[in-house]
C-alpha cells in the first residue's frame, strides 16, 4: 500500500540515490539502479505517469522524421530501442502497421534540405513521394543494421494506392507503408518497471504523493501530499527527473536555470467506427497543411488523434483547447473528407508537455529530441544529475545511460544490463493469437473467458498473480464488467493506488475509452475507501474531484 512505501522512507531516509520524478524515465532509471544493487529511492509528486509520460501519443517508434532533422543517431538508438521492446515488452507493445498518404511526387525536395540546414519551419511545404521514399529507405537500412527483420516498406500508387483505404482522398497519388510500434497502455508499462524495481531484494523504496520542496543543511526537504507532512531525505546521489518541470525543481533548490522548453502536445480520442473502419487498422500518418506532422491511430476500439505541438508555459497546466479539437477535426478531413466527426464522438481528451531542451527560435518541430544531462554539485557529498529531454522509445538505454553516471560517482560495478530482460508481464507472454486464446482457455474456470481476456490485456502474464488474489468467488462490479472488488483491493494493496483517479486513469483504460460514470465511480470510491480508511466525506470528495478532472480536463461525459 502506498502509506507503507512512504513509512518505508521515512523510516530509513537515507539513499544513495533519489529520484526526483516518477515518470518513464525516471522509474526505468529506477529499476536499472536496482538490479545494480544500489540503494535507490524514488519519489513522485502526483502519482506514478501522471505528466507527459502518460499524455505520449501512445508511439513506440524509431522517429522517421528525426532523419530531416539530421539525428541520425537517435534514429539508430530508436530504431533498435522499438525493436528491443517488441521482445522484452510484448504485452504492451505491439507491431503497428503505418501509411503515409502522400499527394504529390516532388514537392518538398528543395525546402527539407533547407529545413535540414537552418533548423527553421519556413514556409509549409508538402513532402513528395520522392523525398519520402528515401527517407524511408534509410529507415529501413537503420531497421536492418538493430537486428531486426521487419518488412521493407512498400509503396503503391494510382488506385491500388486507395485500394485498401477506399475513404482517402481521391487525389492521393501514392500511400507508402512500414511498420513501427505501439505502447498499448504506457501507464501500466511504467508500473511494470516500478515493480521490478521494487521486486529486486535490496531495499529499493518508491512513493508516489510526494514532492521535493527544498534542499537544506545537505539533505532534501520532502512533502507527503496527502497529509502535507514534511521529511528530510539524505542521498549522495539526486537524479532531476521531471522532465518538463525540470527548470522549476531547480528553483526549489534555491537554483535558476533555462535548460527545458518544453512543448505542449495534445490529442482527442473518438469513439467513432466508421473512422475506426476508414483507417484499416493501420495508423494514418501524415503532413497536415501547416506542414505539421500528425496521426490517425486506431485504438482499444477508439480512434486516437494528434498531436499538436505548441509553447507552453509550464506554471499552467496542459489542456487539450477548442482551437486544438477544431484543428484535429480539419486534420481528419484533410484525409478523410466524406467521414464527419464532431464533438460528441469525443470520449476523452489530453495533453502533455514535452521534455525538450531550450530552443530559442528553432521551430518546435525541429527541436531535437535527443536527451542530454546537466551535472550540479550540491555538497562535497550530493551530486544532482538533471535528465534534459527523452522520449518514450529510448527510455531503456537511457535508463543505462543516467544509472552509470551514478555507478561512475558512487564507484561501484554494474553487475546487470537491462538488455534482453523482459518487463514484468511480458515475461513468458503468449505472442500468437491462438496462444492468446489457449491462455484464456485455460483460466475461463476460474473467472470466465471475458474477465480472463481483460487480465491478460492489463496485466500480461503477471494477470496469474492477480487471479491468485482475486480467489474462486470474485465479485465483479455492477457497473462495470472489467473490475471486480478483489482486483480494486488488490490494486490498494500491490500498485499504490491513492486517489479514486488512478484506477480510472492509470491502473486501468476505462477513462481513456470513456467508459466511466457516476454510478461506477461512486461504486469504485466506496471499495477504495473502505481498504484506505476514508471517511464518508473523503470518499464523497473523492468522487467529486474525479468527475472534476474527467470532466473538465479530458473533457469525458461522466454525468
Amino acid at each position: 500500500m502506498i502509506r507503507e512505501q512512504l513509512e518505508r522512507l521515512r523510516e530509513r531516509p537515507e539513499a544513495q540515490v533519489l529520484i526526483v520524478g516518477g515518470g518513464i524515465n525516471g522509474v526505468a532509471t529506477f529499476r536499472y539502479l536496482a538490479m545494480q544493487g544500489i540503494d535507490v529511492a524514488l519519489v513522485e509528486r502526483g502519482d506514478y505517469c501522471q505528466g507527459a509520460s502518460g499524455a505520449s501519443s501512445h508511439m513506440i517508434h524509431g522517429g522517421i522524421r528525426y532523419l530531416e532533422n539530421g539525428e541520425f543517431r537517435l534514429v539508430h538508438e530508436s530504431v533498435r530501442e522499438r525493436n528491443t521492446l517488441l521482445e522484452i515488452a510484448p504485452h504492451y507493445v505491439k507491431p503497428l502497421r503505418t501509411t503515409i498518404p502522400i499527394f504529390s511526387t516532388f514537392s518538398g525536395l528543395f525546402s527539407a534540405p533547407l529545413r535540414f540546414l537552418t533548423h527553421r519551419q519556413g514556409k509549409a511545404s508538402e513532402r513528395g513521394a520522392l523525398l519520402i521514399k528515401a527517407g524511408l529507405v534509410m529507415y529501413d537500412i537503420f531497421a536492418g543494421i538493430s537486428g531486426r527483420n521487419t518488412p521493407w516498406h512498400n509503396f503503391t500508387w494510382g488506385q491500388a494506392a486507395r485500394k485498401d483505404l477506399p475513404e482517402l482522398r481521391q487525389d492521393v497519388k501514392y500511400t507508402a507503408t512500414y511498420f513501427d510500434a505501439s505502447v498499448h497502455n504506457p501507464e501500466r508499462l511504467t508500473l511494470d518497471l516500478l515493480r521490478d524495481g521494487l521486486a529486486e531484494p535490496i531495499q529499493a523504496r518508491a512513493s508516489n504523493y510526494v514532492s521535493l520542496t527544498g534542499f537544506r543543511d545537505g539533505r532534501a526537504q520532502l512533502r507527503d501530499e496527502l497529509t502535507g507532512e514534511e521529511f528530510d531525505f539524505g542521498a549522495d546521489v539526486i537524479f532531476n527527473a521531471t522532465g518538463a518541470w525540470v527548470d522549476l525543481t531547480t528553483e526549489q533548490l534555491g537554483m535558476q536555470t533555462n535548460w527545458t522548453g518544453g512543448t505542449k502536445g495534445s490529442h482527442i480520442v473518438l469513439d467513432h467506427p466508421e473512422l475506426l473502419a476508414a483507417t484499416g487498422g493501420r495508423e494514418i500518418f501524415f503532413e497536415h497543411s501547416d506542414g505539421r506532422i500528425v496521426l490517425i491511430y486506431p485504438l482499444l476500439d477508439r480512434v486516437l488523434v494528434g498531436t499538436t505541438d505548441l509553447e507552453h508555459d509550464m506554471r499552467e497546466p496542459a489542456v487539450c483547447t477548442e482551437e486544438e479539437v477544431e484543428y484535429f477535426f480539419r486534420l481528419i478531413q484533410h484525409v478523410f473528407p466524406n467521414i464527419t466527426v464532431d464533438r460528441k464522438d469525443i470520449v476523452y481528451r489530453f495533453s502533455g508537455v514535452r521534455p525538450l531542451p531550450h530552443h530559442d527560435d528553432t521551430a518546435p518541430g525541429f527541436v531535437s529530441r535527443d536527451y542530454q544531462v546537466k551535472e550540479t554539485r550540491l555538497t562535497d557529498r550530493t551530486v544532482m544529475f538533471s535528465l534534459i529531454g527523452g522520449k518514450w522509445t529510448t527510455f531503456r538505454a537511457l535508463a543505462e545511460t543516467l544509472g552509470d553516471r551514478a555507478l561512475k560517482y558512487l564507484r561501484a560495478d554494474r553487475i546487470h544490463s537491462t538488455v534482453g530482460v523482459h518487463i514484468g508481464g511480458g515475461k513468458n507472454f503468449p505472442r500468437t493469437q491462438e496462444d492468446m486464446d489457449r491462455w484464456v482457455q485455460q483460466r475461463a474456470s476460474q473467472v470466465g473467458e471475458f474477465r480472463a481476456g481483460v487480465l491478460l490485456e492489463r496485466y500480461g502474464t503477471r494477470a496469474d498473480e492477480v487471479l491468485a488474489a482475486l480467489g474462486h468467488e470474485e465479485q465483479v462490479l455492477q457497473h462495470s464488467p472489467e473490475l471486480s472488488v478483489q482486483e480494486l483491493k488488490y490494486l490498494v494493496r500491490e500498485e499504490q493506488v491513492a486517489k479514486l483517479a488512478d484506477v480510472f486513469i492509470r491502473r486501468t483504460d476505462l477513462a481513456f475509452r470513456g467508459l466511466v460514470n457516476r454510478e461506477l465511480a461512486e461504486e469504485v470510491a466506496e471499495i477504495l475507501g473502505a481498504e484506505l480508511d476514508w471517511s464518508h466525506t473523503q470518499t464523497h470528495e473523492q468522487v467529486s474531484e474525479c468527475l472534476a478532472l474527467l470532466s473538465q480536463q479530458h473533457d469525458a461525459a461522466v454525468l
